[in-house]
């Protein structure tokens, strides 16, 4: 499938589309299109992970084995199966071999909670999960496990054959959840059509060829890893997945991304415009870095030697709905644009009663055509809400999916982000619905309400919860350790507020708008100001203050409950090398995230830089700080 597309803009009907619609003749489904690179590139690579190498051909075997495996324990067509691995070879592997048993997979990561997993593996009626023994333990005693440690010779045995498993364009291909407004998470169904579509139009518009090194960063869960994975083996490519250590640090990751001579990627918005703030080496081979997930704020400087993309997609979408080349410039105070609808995808800006708004006017987007997601798992009222009938096709049976964002069109036939038409939060690359924080706020027995907001701190967005205290006090490390077992990190906000009630408007609805912004009098705390003591403490807290935007730091305050997150942390761990001379790793900020224990980490690094420079003896013991 070669899709043509011309891509120009419909005032007449607001909308912008790509004008080429999918023939059923062209379909060809992504593990057919793997198994043909197989065959004519048996021993290039297909996947680099953690130091290792997978040819493609090992990739066919491999999935085609654990794929019969999987069929000779039960699994059948539209039965979604888990994956309940880390970030690595095995994960794609398991991935296509679901999709050879013509099944659909769910990936979940070991770091999701175990509430939120446990629901998602009952909300998507899975019986059967792909994992390894380490994990066996921590999985629900009715999901049937296939351990690929544990049945590694059972699998060998299968025969590694291509599977004869039908695949029809409107077969599932995989299910994610995003965030729900119901207060659970939803699950959004994927068909290979539509995964079918992201693939072609991807290998076109960027012209992917088997000399491309492509990079895979994104979370399982995050649909992003999609993206970053099937375009690329389809086309006979190498993807090289990322290791944990320099995912969220830019610095890390451009040298990583420079010395596995990476061709084209994909980062989140937030690390996308800290990359193009760095200065690039000559011998950089990146060509396309893809970005998306978030508001872009920065144009690339005419300097920086590989093009920007900005790209926008809900997971209902099948990840990327709209794609658009941000210009270079030195200083523009215009927003990059979200670009146009990719092949075979229409985008309507509609008002209330979808109809056409007036070009330039702000509207719904609504996104038709190839792309548009099945529906919810078992969720068939909101399924009717969120994808209606498209009122411009009456004899189109494809619905329409309704994005709740605002944007509207420009002038060259582009879209304008202007953000969310509900309450949805979008933060760091993610899609929160506070009333899933919120309901787990309220399962806590101290609190007696509670609501929460995303508020900016420059380009920074962090997650804030207001609450009543159910006895006028709380313990704050208690509370978030009860949001930590039931919401993904992300999810769980960087401040606390407490308040006597939350303020309404006069319809009773909580007032937003009327929220004070956290400060030393209301912000939840368990101990009182201690201040910084030791010459290092004295000298880290001014850093940290400034980084998260609050007057005073004391030896006990704890940076991720003063507002910090992963990406302020690679922040930090600069600012740390740069004062100090020394590396703290992101590892030891979770593990020590208070002033002190930073401080400590600092000086213990100080002391092994000393000695290996021979500055102290090595039978010195480490003086004690002041």
């Amino acid at each position: 499938m070669n899709p043509r597309t011309d891509l120009k803009a419909q005032p007449d009907c607001g909308t912008v589309k790509a004008q080429v619609h999918l023939k059923i003749s062209d379909f060809a489904a992504v593990p057919q299109l793997i198994s043909e690179q197989a065959m004519a590139v048996p021993d290039a690579i297909a996947l680099n992970w953690n130091g290792e190498s997978l040819s493609y051909g090992e990739l066919e075997s491999r999935s085609n084995r654990l794929a019969r495996y999987l069929q000779n324990r039960g699994v059948t067509r539209e039965q979604v199966v888990g994956i309940y691995l880390e970030r690595s070879s095995a994960s794609v592997v398991a991935a296509l071999a679901m999709m050879k048993a013509g099944a659909a997979y769910l990936p979940l990561s070991p770091d999701s909670p175990a509430e939120r997993r446990d629901f998602m593996l009952r909300d998507s009626d899975v019986q059967v999960v792909v994992t390894r023994s380490t994990y066996l333990t921590s999985l629900p005693n009715e999901v049937s496990c296939v351990a690929l440690d544990r049945d590694e010779a059972a699998i060998a045995k299968c025969s590694d054959e291509k599977t004869n498993s039908e695949i029809s364009d409107q077969s599932l291909a995989y299910v994610i959840y995003t965030s729900g407004s119901t207060g659970e998470p939803k699950g959004v169904e994927i068909v290979h059509g539509g995964l079918s579509n992201l693939v072609a139009w991807h290998r076109r518009a960027f012209e992917v060829t088997s000399g491309d090194r492509a990079s895979q960063l994104a979370a399982l869960e995050f649909d992003a890893a999609v993206w970053e994975t099937w375009p690329y083996l389809t086309a006979g490519a190498s993807l090289y997945i990322a290791p944990e250590a320099v995912r969220q640090d830019p610095v890390q990751l451009q040298e990583w991304l420079v010395r596995k001579a990476i061709t084209i990627g994909f980062v989140p918005t937030p690390m996308a415009e800290r990359l193009i703030s760095l200065s690039w080496p000559k011998e950089t081979r990146l060509r396309i870095l893809l970005t998306g997930a978030d508001t872009l704020h920065q144009r690339p400087k005419p300097s920086i030697p590989f093009a920007l993309v900005n790209n926008y997609g809900p997971t209902e979408c099948t990840v990327v709905a709209s794609s658009g080349r941000v210009d270079a410039a030195e200083s523009s105070s215009q927003m990059p644009s979200i670009g146009r609808g990719i092949d075979n995808v229409q985008l309507y800006v509609l008002d209330e009663q979808l109809r056409p708004v007036d070009p330039g006017a702000a509207g719904e987007l609504y996104v038709g055509g190839a792309g548009v997601a099945r529906g919810y798992r078992n969720q068939p009222k909101l399924t009717q809400e969120k994808f209606v009938g498209n009122p411009f096709d009456q004899e189109c049976a494809d619905p329409l999916y309704r994005t709740g964002d605002l944007v509207r069109s420009l002038p060259n036939g582009e879209l304008e982000f202007l953000g969310r038409c509900d309450e949805q939060i979008k933060i760091r690359g993610y899609r929160i619905e506070p009333n899933e924080i919120i309901r787990a706020l309220n399962d806590y027995p101290e609190v007696t309400a509670s609501t929460v907001v995303a508020r900016e701190h420059g380009r920074e967005k962090s997650l804030v919860a207001y609450l009543v205290p159910a006895n006028g006090s709380i313990s704050f490390n208690k509370l978030r350790n009860h949001l930590v077992r039931r919401l993904p990190a992300y999810m769980v906000p960087s401040q606390f507020v407490r308040l006597t009630d939350l303020p309404v408007t006069v319809n009773g609805k909580i007032d937003h708008a009327a929220l004070p912004a956290p400060d030393e009098s209301n912000s939840i705390k368990d101990s009182n100001f201690v201040a910084p003591r030791t010459l290092v403490e004295q000298k880290l807290a001014p850093i940290l203050a400034k980084l998260l935007n609050v007057e005073n730091v004391g030896a006990n305050d704890n940076f991720f409950l003063l507002g910090g997150h992963s990406l302020l942390g690679t922040q930090l761990i600069t600012r740390i090398r740069q004062a100090f001379g020394v590396e703290l790793s992101l590892l030891a900020l979770f593990d020590h995230p208070t002033l002190s224990g930073m401080s400590e980490e600092i000086e213990k690094l100080i002391f092994s830089k000393l000695q290996r420079a021979g500055e102290i003896p090595t039978s010195t013991a480490q003086p004690q700080a002041d």
